[in-house]
Formats: C-alpha cells, sequence, structure tokens
C-alpha cells in the first residue's frame, strides 16, 4: 500500500477572506461576442445575444462571465483595437444593451466582468489623431514616438507580435511610433501621468456602470523601457519549442525592454486603489510572457496592493503527453508568490482549443476531456472556461478564403490564425449554423462536425461532457477546500498526478491517471480512510472501500479525507 509522502512546496496559506472575495476560486466564462449568439441575424454575435443565453451560464453553474472586446473599433484586430473606451460598437448593440445584460446577469447570479485593452488603441482613436499632428500638441507624448537612427532605421530591434519591426515611421511627425501588434494599433506612453489618468477614467467610467471586473489584457505590456535599449537575443537554455517556437521570429529575442517592465507595478497600484474604493470588484491580468510568464503572476498578484490575480500560456500550450507539466507551474507560482493567486485555463481566443491539442483523434477522446475538466477544476486558483469548452468543441479547419484574423492572413499557411478557436458556439445540432445565426453566413462558417456536440444533444443526458462540468463545477461550489483550499503534491508514482486540498476541517484528495491504462490505487496512513466522493460523477473511477480506487485510462477521483 502507498503512504505518499507529503510535499509542501505547493502549499500555501490564504489570508482571511473578505466579505467581498468572491472572486477567490471564481469560475469565470469567456464569450467571446462575435461569436457566442447573434441576435439580429447579421451573423456576428452581439449583447443582446449574451443576454439571451445567460441562462445556460448561470445553469452550468459558474460564478461569472468575462465578455471580450465590446468597445467601438475599426475591428482590424476585432475590438483589441478599440477607438472609443466608452461606447458599444454599433454591431455588438449600444450601452442601453450593455446595462441591460448586466441587469439579467445579476438577477441570475452571475458577475460581469469586460475586457480592459489599455495597452494600446486603435490608430483611428482621436486621441492618437492629435498626437501625430505635431510635436507639441497637448498629446504629443501620449503616445511612444522616438526619432530614428541616423541611418533611417528604427530605435530599437523591438519586434511585433505580427512579425516584423516594432516601429512604424510616421510621415508627418518624422518619427517612428511603437506598436507591439498591429501597425494600427499604437502603443500608449504609460510613462506619461495625465495617459495613466485617462485610463483611470475608463476604468472607473464601466465600474459606475456597474460592471464586477475586469480581464486586463497584455497587462504586462503597459511600459515600455525608457531608455529604448535593445532586447538581446533568447539566450539557448530558454529555447523551447513548445512554449517559445524559433520558427515564430519574435521569440528569438529576450523581451527584457519592450515589456515586462518593473515601472508597472506602480500603475498596477494606482489601479487597485482605485478598484478597492468599489465594493467587491476585481481583475485579472493576461501576462503575455512565455517564458518568465509564471513569475510575472507572481509578481503582479502578491500583497494586496496590485491585481487580484493574473495568468499566463504554460497550460494554455500544453498538450496531452506534456500533461504532467501541470505540477511543476503550480510549484513555481507557489514559490514565487505564497500569497498570490492564479487564474488557470485551458483554452482561450487566442490558442488552439485544448480538446484539439488533448484529444481529437485519440480513441479516448471524452474521458480525456473529462480529465481535464476534473483537473483545471480542482487546482488552487481561479478558473477561466472558454465558451464551447464545456460541450468539447474542436478547433476549426479554415479554408483561406475564409479567414478573418490579420495574423492568419499574414502567416498562411505556416501560421493559420486564432479563427479555429473563435468559431461560433453550436447551441441546437437540427438549426442553421447550430442555432447561432439565422444569417445565411456567418462571420465565421460554424463546421459540420461540431453539431453533434450542440447544447441540445448534451444537455440532461447523464454522463456527457455538459452535463460532467455541471457536476464538476457543482462539487467545486459545495467544498470550500477545492474552491479555496490550500495545495499539496503528493506522491503515487509515475503516470498519476495528485494532491490534497484542505480548507478549514475539510479535506479532499484529487487523484488523475495520466496514464494509458487503468490504475489501482491503495493508500495507507493517514490516507487510508479516504473515500470515494461521488458529487463529480462520470470520471471513470471506483472504490472497493476505503482508500482504495480504481482508475479506467484518463480517470479521476476525489477523495474525502476530512470533515464535508
Amino acid at each position: 500500500m502507498l503512504d505518499p509522502a507529503r510535499e509542501t512546496t505547493a502549499s500555501t496559506v490564504n489570508p482571511a477572506p473578505a466579505p467581498d472575495d468572491w472572486w477567490r476560486g471564481a469560475v469565470i466564462y469567456q464569450v467571446y461576442p462575435r461569436s457566442f449568439q447573434d441576435s439580429n441575424g447579421d451573423g456576428i454575435g452581439d449583447l443582446p445575444g449574451i443576454t439571451q443565453r445567460l441562462p445556460h451560464l448561470a445553469d452550468l453553474g459558474v460564478d461569472a462571465v468575462w465578455i471580450s472586446p465590446f468597445m467601438t473599433s475599426p475591428m482590424d484586430d476585432f475590438g483589441y483595437d478599440v477607438s472609443d473606451y466608452r461606447d458599444v460598437d454599433p454591431i455588438f448593440g449600444t450601452l442601453g444593451d450593455f446595462d441591460a445584460l448586466v441587469a439579467e446577469a445579476h438577477r441570475l447570479g452571475l458577475k460581469v466582468m469586460i475586457d480592459l485593452v489599455l495597452s494600446h488603441s486603435s490608430d483611428r482613436h482621436p486621441w492618437f489623431a492629435e498626437s501625430r499632428t505635431d510635436r507639441t500638441n497637448p498629446r504629443a507624448d501620449w503616445y511612444v514616438w522616438a526619432d530614428a537612427k541616423d541611418d533611417g532605421t528604427p530605435p530599437t530591434n523591438w519586434m511585433s507580435n505580427f512579425g516584423g519591426s516594432a516601429w512604424e515611421w510616421d510621415a508627418g511627425r518624422q518619427q517612428y511610433y511603437l506598436h507591439n501588434f498591429l501597425i494600427s494599433q499604437p502603443d500608449l506612453n504609460f510613462h506619461h501621468p495625465e495617459v495613466q489618468d485617462a485610463m483611470l477614467d475608463v476604468v472607473r467610467f464601466w465600474l459606475d456602470r456597474g460592471v464586477d471586473g475586469f480581464r486586463l489584457d497584455t497587462v504586462n505590456f503597459y511600459f515600455h523601457d525608457a531608455e529604448l535599449r535593445d532586447n538581446p537575443p533568447l539566450a539557448p537554455e530558454f529555447w523551447n519549442e513548445r512554449m517559445a517556437p524559433r520558427s515564430q521570429i519574435y521569440h528569438r529575442q529576450d523581451h527584457l525592454y519592450d515589456k515586462n517592465r518593473p515601472e508597472n507595478l506602480d500603475f498596477l497600484r494606482r489601479f487597485r486603489a482605485l478598484l478597492d474604493a468599489y465594493e467587491g470588484r476585481t481583475a485579472v491580468g493576461e501576462v503575455g510572457e512565455l517564458i518568465r510568464g509564471v513569475e510575472l503572476m507572481g509578481e503582479y498578484t502578491s500583497g494586496r496592493d496590485r491585481l487580484h490575480m493574473c495568468y499566463a500560456f504554460d497550460f494554455l500550450n500544453t498538450r496531452l503527453p506534456e500533461i504532467d507539466d501541470i505540477r511543476p507551474v503550480i510549484e513555481r507560482f507557489s514559490e514565487t508568490a505564497a500569497d498570490g493567486w492564479a487564474c488557470w485555463a485551458f483554452s482561450n481566443h487566442d490558442v488552439v482549443r485544448h480538446a484539439t491539442r488533448w484529444a481529437d483523434g485519440h480513441p479516448d477522446r471524452d474521458a480525456i476531456l473529462k480529465l481535464a475538466a476534473a483537473i483545471l477544476l480542482s487546482l488552487r486558483g481561479s478558473v477561466c472556461l472558454y465558451q464551447g469548452e464545456e460541450i468539447g468543441q474542436s478547433e476549426a479547419e479554415i479554408a483561406f478564403e475564409d479567414i478573418a484574423d490579420p495574423w492568419g492572413k499574414r502567416f498562411w499557411p505556416t501560421i493559420k490564425g486564432r479563427d479555429g478557436c473563435r468559431t461560433p458556439m453550436v447551441w441546437e445540432a437540427e438549426s442553421r449554423n447550430g442555432g447561432f445565426s439565422a444569417a445565411s453566413k456567418p462571420w465565421l462558417p460554424v463546421p459540420a462536425d461540431h453539431l453533434e456536440a450542440a447544447v441540445d444533444r448534451q444537455a440532461g443526458q447523464q454522463g456527457s461532457l455538459l452535463e460532467t462540468y455541471r457536476s464538476l463545477l457543482a462539487c467545486r461550489t459545495a467544498h470550500p477546500a477545492l474552491r479555496k483550499g490550500d495545495l499539496d503534491f503528493l506522491d503515487l508514482g509515475a503516470g498519476l498526478l495528485a494532491f490534497e486540498r484542505r480548507h478549514e476541517d475539510e479535506r479532499i484528495l484529487c487523484l488523475f491517471n495520466l496514464s494509458g491504462e487503468a490504475r489501482v490505487v491503495e493508500l495507507a496512513g493517514e490516507f487510508a480512510a479516504a473515500t470515494l466522493l461521488n458529487a463529480a460523477g462520470h470520471l471513470g473511477a471506483a472504490s472497493s472501500g476505503p482508500g482504495q480506487f480504481r482508475l479506467a485510462r484518463h480517470g479521476a477521483a476525489f477523495a474525502q479525507l476530512g470533515d464535508a
């Protein structure tokens, strides 16, 4: 019998919970509005469509909805290029539609979080139009401008995430401006106090409209190096074909100076102070960094004066053979920020869906996706679920003529862009476009092979992936140890991921079979009395008595160790 040695490197102490601590351990459901529900038949999802589908989220059992950008935008990067931070783009509806969405979400017991893109704006924002007119106007320094080198080349070697130099020449000002993403997404200059003040005014505008929190896009890009130093090449020890493939030229630099700057912490303190002036508000920051992402998560969430939570891309790039990377990531975060708080995700709108990365084409696809859900929903931290994750929606194959993503258009066919994870949510298998839209042609196609996974095909079907998510979410809500508890890893041998979650007198043992074979686990010592917790359900686990468990291939078990 196994008497697992307790390992305490991942154990942390929760601060005393506050009445407005709802975000700690919360499950946040990401909606990509263009693809969630079209209410007016134009082929593009909208705010009234989201409101229409909020009961699905309430029934699923999540705590909050995060809505990707819906503010006024020319849509070069589908809303991540904002031209008016205080209004709704007409394709999504009106401010009145947004207010109605918030009211209905709150009626259903759901919090509302919205995407804020503060690091850059659209080049069609009035601020940039004014800034580029000359070097002396009131907003001349609101964006990052710099002179050319003597030979006319850009000021630094910094590169854009979308390829090529991060600098674009402006003939009017006779200077370069910085754009870490598209040329039409100029970077704001956070070294300028008035820029910080303007952005905090934007935050205040949406807080006053009743939003409960924010997802901060590319939160580590706010500041650049004021001395404009070149980035060094990435050292060989950091080369990683999964996390930072050298085939993408951006990953050949060590991004020390174009992002991840220490000045960011002072702004995050100002941001947090504003949120703390409103009851129960929160924020999760996206750390756009593949090498030091977990360390930055810790830095940005340590203490009570920075962000509430952050996520990086470590789990957004894993594939099934590398699933055991989960433990080192959790341990690194705990070592970096014992008092910080992470937000974990396996899929989002920027990466290949984990249903495809982990399970498509595998004979145990259904079991693997249930295993993924069980792991994610038992980790210490908060959780983001991406729309369609709960029904096992796969990455779609998009024909070149249907590609909408500018990244995909530029790098096709080596990089096909992000459209494959952004295709419409599938609600009804027999309806046009899966119930997403009555349009003859939605903005992205609905693959025929997605229809069988539709919500109406899985709802109420015992053992379906959707019902498994509902069971797991109900279990997480019912057990404080899974939602807020500390975490200690256990050593049970190769192929088994195991940890204990503890909160006050409640102890729950979480077991995951990452191998391709059924496993029998017999526990000894303090774990010998563990009994199977059936509340989660449908996970391929059985028990022949206390401390004795049989896990099917890719099976999982939750076992009660203490008082419920």
